[in-house]
């Protein structure tokens, strides 16, 4: 019995077709309220560090931190660290379980906390990470589980937060690079990337905000080495609070740029 091949082609824009469908199912149902909601414009920059070191053959521990800026840089929108411990197994496939620690400030004209005040968040997440290559185009899809301990104040006059609302989230993020040179990445070449990636809060404690967000990135990066990549471009972050002002839902719309050092550091290799 003949089996037919499938196309690359197809193969590429499945997932990404599955996920504008599920993006744009949310969008138009916000879109229908568009008279009832309101929208609150940003401009952001988010300047980031990424680094992973392998200590085994299959584990390796992922550290980052996210300087997230307002106003492009002069004010905070967020501050974030995040650990975890990888483990791969096999090429394509990784699991990671960590914990981050988030600091979200009261920028824009519409801040996420009611009161005006940053809140601080503490967080665990288990991701599975899944690679393939269609030709000269690496592909990958990342899914995650996230519970989030959100600092909260009871009454203004607090200075700190007095309670920790857990809430619930799954990510789903979809990225396609593509070599600029050549017909893969590998050391001194420059390449191409999109990634769009969809947040949805679910659980007894979600509010208005079962779809929490989605980004979009358009990247430009170089690969020095198997150590070292930088990345740089733009992002787009739409972001729905779970509170409403007024009677009306409100949206965050930021845009602005963000800026990737990538190190891969093989701790297990003999000086």
């Amino acid at each position: 019995m003949n089996r037919k091949k499938l196309n690359p082609n197809f193969v590429i824009m499945r997932p990404l077709l599955l996920c504008f469908l599920f993006i744009a199912f949310f969008g138009s149902k916000t879109l229908n309220a568009q008279n009832t909601r309101l929208n609150d414009y940003n401009s952001i920059g988010w300047y980031n560090y990424f680094g992973t070191f392998k200590v085994a053959e299959k584990i390796s521990v992922h550290t980052e931190y996210q300087f997230r800026r307002n106003e492009i840089i002069s004010e905070w929108q967020q501050s974030l660290l995040r650990f975890g411990v990888n483990y791969q197994i096999n090429p394509k496939v990784q699991l990671r379980l960590g914990y981050a620690w988030i600091e979200t400030f009261p920028y824009g004209e519409i801040p996420i906390n009611g009161m005006g005040k940053d809140f601080t968040e503490h967080r665990l997440y288990q991701m599975v990470t899944i690679t393939d290559k269609v030709s000269s185009i690496d592909l990958s899809h990342r899914f995650m589980l996230e519970q989030r301990w959100v600092g909260r104040y009871s009454t203004a006059d607090l200075t700190k937060e007095d309670e920790f609302l857990l809430l619930h989230r799954f990510r789903y993020m979809v990225r396609l690079q593509i070599p600029l040179k050549g017909k893969e990445i590998k050391d001194k070449t420059p390449y191409f990337a999109v990634y769009d990636e969809i947040f949805i809060g679910f659980g007894e404690n979600v509010n208005e905000n079962i779809f929490d967000q989605n980004r979009i990135g358009i990247l430009f990066g170089y690969r020095f080495s198997p150590v070292v990549r930088i990345e740089a471009g733009y992002l787009n972050q739409i972001v729905q609070l779970g509170r409403e002002v007024n009677n009306r839902n409100v949206f965050q719309q930021n845009n602005g740029i963000i800026l990737n050092a990538n190190f891969n550091i093989d701790l297990t290799k003999k000086k």
